[in-house]
């Protein structure tokens, strides 16, 4: 099994203001085609932890602030083994298939389990 950091998910307000500002200050560059909510930024060298932006219209939809994202080369094997450590798996009513599981740590800071990407440098699927 392996399980790595994929990515650093920041909640924001602003999504163009964060995206501009986080890409001059790491010298990032964008993943993807942004979403209306949800942006993936990588290292312009190359492989890296990707920082992504997930906006969020309502203050009350902010907390918690951010998370990370896990890749996971067999997601439920993972989710398994992060369950027999203490791990929680938050259960969650989606709009058709997913590629990550929503969990916590054993104090409730919540982070997903998410499938390897096939190339092994694409973000999964936004939240």
């Amino acid at each position: 099994m392996a399980l790595s950091i994929g990515a650093v998910v920041l909640r924001v307000r602003d999504l163009d203001r964060e995206v501009a500002f986080w890409s001059a200050a790491l010298d990032l560059v964008q993943r993807s085609a942004p979403e209306d909510d949800w942006v993936s930024l990588r290292p312009r060298a190359g492989h890296g932890v990707s920082l992504s932006f997930d906006l969020k219209r309502s203050e009350y939809a902010l907390p918690p602030r951010f998370h990370l994202d896990l890749y996971a080369d067999d997601r439920a094997a993972e989710v398994r083994r992060l369950v027999s450590l203490g791990a929680t798996e938050i259960p969650l009513e989606h709009r058709g298939e997913v590629d990550w599981t929503l969990m916590a740590d054993p104090e409730g800071n919540r982070f997903d389990v998410c499938d390897l990407p096939a190339d092994g440098r694409s973000e999964p699927s936004a939240q």
